[in-house]
């Protein structure tokens, strides 16, 4: 289990090939180095991210990645909080990649949690990041 100084957990992956990136910009980063999935968790707290509409955060979240094909986005409800849900395909860093990603609004906090992989990775660790998502808690 991960507890985040912000005041939310989530289990990690049971699968032993997530590792935790030391070097990770957010506040939790996995990675599967043989696959090249990664998963990242990240609450933002502070400005204006709590204010602004589920749609317009998601959009934000996927800015980097390039020729993005959405392939399905509904609102739903993780944890009790209001959320988007983002399937796109497209590319990063010039490689074809598959992404999930949910944006979380919480009572005081945005959460992100996204699931990136190889198209031909995406099923291999996608039971893997749902079970994270399910396991999420945030106030």
């Amino acid at each position: 289990m991960f507890y985040s100084a912000k005041g939310y957990r989530i289990a990690l992956p049971a699968a032993r090939e997530w590792q935790v990136a030391a070097d990770g910009r957010a506040d939790l980063e996995l990675r599967r180095p043989a696959s090249r999935s990664g998963i990242l968790v990240n609450a933002t707290c502070e400005g204006l991210a709590p204010t602004r509409p589920l749609a317009v955060l998601a959009r934000h979240l996927t800015f980097g990645i390039q020729g993005k094909e959405v392939r399905e986005q509904s609102e739903l409800t993780v944890a009790g909080h209001p959320a988007i849900k983002v399937l796109l395909t497209g590319r990063l860093d010039g490689a074809p990649v598959e992404v999930e990603a949910y944006v979380v609004k919480g009572e005081r906090c945005v959460y992100d949690l996204v699931y990136v992989a190889s198209p031909g990775e995406f099923a291999a660790g996608k039971a893997d990041f749902e079970a994270s998502l399910s396991s999420f808690n945030g106030p």
